[in-house]
């Protein structure tokens, strides 16, 4: 089983608002991270992972800040390319991937390219809802559960 780490939380106190560094999240069972402008339905949490991202920025030349992204939670060593259905566990919180968050037109005003460079294999991470919460802080381990949907 793989197994990676939390690396960055970031929280989006409002629609477009500025995402915000966060050295520790509750996350809400059945609502996404305490605090966040995105709760209920299906996208309570949207995730990210380092390694795309790197690939991304070396497909494009360019170091580029993670928050253009937007995501919540930055992740190591976990793989989120095709991923739907499957249970991530994050520390003590578990999460329900449901689908690929594909990336839209604010990806090419923070850089220009950075939208289509994401397109491929899952580059705009995953969107995942909360099934069991609990507190997440960066450097938790990170790993796929047995189960899934």
């Amino acid at each position: 089983m793989a197994t990676g780490r939390i690396e960055n939380i970031w929280l989006k106190r409002c629609k477009s608002g500025p995402m915000d560094a966060v050295q520790q999240a509750e996350m809400i069972t059945g609502k996404g991270l305490d605090g966040n402008a995105d709760q209920g339905g299906k996208r309570q949490v949207t995730l990210i992972s380092l390694e795309r991202w790197r690939e991304i920025e070396k497909a494009l030349g360019a170091e580029i800040d993670f928050t253009a992204r937007r995501a919540n939670i930055l992740l190591s060593g976990i793989d989120l390319e095709n991923s739907r259905g499957k249970i991530l566990q994050l520390g003590s919180c578990r999460l329900l991937i449901r689908g690929e968050t594909r990336p839209c037109r604010r990806m090419d005003e923070a850089y220009w390219g950075l939208q289509d460079a994401m397109r491929p294999h899952w580059g705009g991470g995953a969107y995942a809802e909360v099934l069991e919460g609990g507190i997440v802080t960066p450097g938790e381990q990170a790993a796929w559960s047995d189960e899934g949907e």
